[in-house]
């Protein structure tokens, strides 16, 4: 179907659909990298091809022979240096509400971890704060801490918390079976609620939970008392053998 068509050029229901997809594409491409260092290279790579363009525009032989002896190479450059973003974007998919009519999403790892996790901090009196991403992304929040990137265990998150080690201040995000990020920052609550009643742990944990859908998991190093905080409301003094059934039930929310 021709939707309209000047002298030879067309343009039809197939051109239109290839347009919207590509620019959704680059539409959802700027969204992930806005407000991160990434921002930076996408600058950097747009200036690279608009040389690139000149170069072809203007049939400037050494430019172009630059730039396609370099053009095979740079899908492997790009996943490289994206890699972070690529698997943060694949995890959302995963976690879309879409794509679970289709696919079941095993959580059953990080339940196990994190609640054996925050069971044996709790024993220990070592304060944690534990932010589990979901649908909100935390890139933000991430880059404020030190990345990790490794994977999810009991015994990496009591390390990391471990009192005087380089990063146990701070929270550790978490997304998917990853550890993305530890010693991070977090907003504090504006919330008169909170404002008196309890430390700069559980503080942070509501301020994050009031600007996302993570859940968050916040062990006191006081009382050594397991809470979890969610939208902006704070969960106190869970009882550890009833842990692991409430937070299963945050993270269907």
């Amino acid at each position: 179907m021709t939707l309209f068509q000047y002298d030879f050029m067309r343009f039809g229901l197939k051109d239109l659909v290839d347009v919207l997809i590509v620019g959704f594409i680059i539409y959802q491409v700027m969204k992930l990298v806005k407000g991160t260092r990434s921002a930076q290279i996408v600058v950097g790579m747009s200036l690279i091809a608009g040389v690139a363009f000149v170069s072809y525009w203007f049939q400037l032989e050494g430019l172009t022979w630059l730039f396609s002896t370099l053009a095979p190479f740079a899908l492997i450059v790009l996943v490289i240096v994206f890699q972070p973003e690529l698997r943060g974007v694949l995890a959302q998919m995963g976690q879309n509400r879409f794509f679970r009519r289709f696919v079941r999403i095993q959580q059953r790892k990080t339940l196990d971890e994190i609640s054996r996790a925050a069971a044996r901090l709790s024993e220990l009196n070592y304060g944690a704060l534990i932010v589990i991403e979901r649908n909100t992304g935390l890139r933000n929040f991430a880059e404020s801490g030190k990345e990790m990137n490794a994977e999810l265990s009991s015994e990496l998150l009591v390390t990391l918390f471990t009192p005087y080690t380089p990063l146990h201040d701070g929270a550790v995000i978490v997304a998917g079976d990853f550890i993305v990020a530890a010693a991070a920052s977090l907003p504090l609550t504006t919330n008169l609620r909170y404002r008196k009643l309890f430390g700069m742990r559980h503080k942070a944990a509501i301020g994050v939970s009031d600007v996302s859908d993570a859940v968050v998991v916040v062990v006191s190093e006081e009382t050594s008392k397991i809470s979890i905080a969610y939208q902006g409301v704070l969960d106190t003094d869970i009882k550890k053998s009833e842990f692991k059934e409430k937070l299963a039930a945050y993270l269907q929310k």
